[in-house]
């Protein structure tokens, strides 16, 4: 049996794919769980790649399997377990050894994580994993976060089992500390928006235009064979052409009509806020799915008030050009946020680099991001990907398209949390003056009469009221 080169702690759906995916590429891993049925189970779903795997009964078994300095992957909830965790290994760890977190986790607390095994002489690792279960067992897109010591002593393992993309591995270092974990939770807020801005595309389609569920499908399955192709397209599609096996019709609707969140896409909100930066998008998805967890609430909406919603012609041309331009606003945001914190936590984080990383492996794959990774890698102006000049084209047909579709929409009563929201960004972006003034010289007005701090300054004169 090979000695093991990296141990992997935590063998639950994800822990366990991650290591079976080590184990296939060739890299000898010891692992351990908590409780010893996951790991009975993990042992026999292995046994292709027994020569490769060392199993343990206990974290002190899996340390002592480890050359030093020893790399050790935890797979477990990256919240107060994960502190248990570092409690309980940190006595049997040396100087130099590298924990590396592999869940989702909040940037901050992984920052706090860094600096308190720093102190010991020991690494810390924020590993953004993405792709899920499939892709953690074939080749995730990875987001590291950490020191470049750590980062050149993992580079060689997670090169392998990350997802390829025309050859080049989706895995890189963002930087220090928490940023490898920032930057998942900012693919995740995307992510949110990604599919909330499909869901009422369908909602258009279905009750809007009424299509059935499979002409539906069939029509995202030609739009993801275009400049729209992206894995969330792609899983639409197959999603709403499939039949509910208990009983007759979709399973689309056989589907409880409420959605489950983890709380990365709230999470990406709050930082864009504490950053002084708009998530109005992501924001939109988020409240979106908060709002479908009142089912009673909009049922007795419903009957006191009418849910009638009036019928749309929609051109599937126009509305492929509404929603690529939509999606080109959504990244808009989502690097807007990247670039807040990178200059914020001094991170240097490399955007065409992330969305590099981001074209394979990941829940957001798509076309788009070659463009997206092209432009920045171009110079876009003033860093903004609304002005890189490969997205004029793209944003010159789309506008008016997105613009015409949330008219109608709205009119007919149709609810856009997320492509509402791209149209209003995009707007307010784009005018020199707008409503700001007025706002400030409210404050003024308070600060004036003891109700506010007075921090408002005229261009010209100081105080407008002197």
């Amino acid at each position: 049996m090979a000695a093991a080169r990296i141990g992997v702690y935590g063998l639950g759906t994800m822990g366990a794919a991650l290591a079976l995916n080590i184990a296939e590429k060739g890299v000898a891993v010891a692992v351990a769980n908590r409780s010893p049925g996951p790991l009975e189970a993990f042992v026999a779903r292995a046994e292709p790649f027994a020569a490769r795997i060392t199993a343990c009964g206990s974290l002190a078994e899996l340390i002592a399997a480890l050359p030093a300095p020893r790399l050790l992957l935890a797979m477990i909830p990256s919240t107060a377990p994960m502190d248990a965790f570092l409690d309980e290994v940190m006595p049997l760890l040396e100087r130099g050894d590298t924990v590396i977190d592999a869940g989702n986790a909040d940037f901050h607390a992984t920052r706090a994580r860094a600096a308190r095994l720093e102190a010991a002489g020991l690494q810390f690792v924020g590993l953004g994993v993405s792709g899920g279960e499939e892709g953690a067992r074939h080749g995730p897109s990875m987001m590291f976060g950490g020191s470049e010591a750590s980062w050149q002593a993992l580079e060689p393992i997670l090169s392998r089992i990350a997802a390829p993309y025309q050859g080049a591995p989706c895995v890189d270092r963002m930087g220090p500390d928490g940023a490898g974990h920032f930057v998942k939770t900012v693919h995740n807020g995307i992510e949110y928006a990604d599919m909330q801005m499909i869901a009422e595309v369908y909602d258009l389609l279905r009750h809007g235009a009424g299509q059935s569920p499979a002409e539906i499908a069939a029509q995202f399955g030609r739009w993801s064979k275009g400049p729209l192709e992206s894995y969330l397209f792609e899983i639409t599609a197959t999603v709403l052409a499939a039949e509910d096996s208990h009983g007759a019709g979709p399973v689309v609707d056989a589907i409880l009509d409420r959605a489950g969140q983890k709380g990365t896409g709230r999470w990406t909100v709050i930082e864009a806020v504490r950053l002084g930066q708009s998530a109005t998008l992501i924001e939109g998805a988020v409240a979106a799915r908060a709002w479908s967890a009142e089912g009673d609430l909009r049922a007795a909406a419903g009957a006191a008030f009418g849910a009638e919603r009036d019928a749309l012609q929609l051109d599937m041309d126009a509305l492929e050009a509404a929603l690529l331009a939509a999606r080109v606003l959504e990244y808009a945001q989502g690097f807007r946020i990247l670039a807040a914190a990178s200059a914020e936590y001094g991170w240097d984080l490399d955007a065409a680099r992330i969305a590099e990383i981001w074209r394979a492996g990941c829940i957001i794959r798509a076309r788009l991001l070659d463009d997206i990774a092209g432009a920045f890698r171009d110079g876009a102006p003033e860093g903004q990907l609304l002005l890189a000049p490969r997205f004029a084209p793209v944003l010159a047909a789309g506008i008016p398209a997105l613009r015409a579709l949330v008219a109608q929409a709205v009119a007919a009563g149709y609810p856009l949390p997320v492509l509402g929201a791209a149209l209003a960004f995009w707007d307010t972006l784009r005018q020199p003056r707008g409503t700001a003034a007025l706002i400030q010289a409210q404050r003024d007005f308070f600060g004036r009469h003891g109700f506010d701090r007075v921090d408002g300054q005229d261009a010209r004169h100081g105080p407008w009221w002197d």
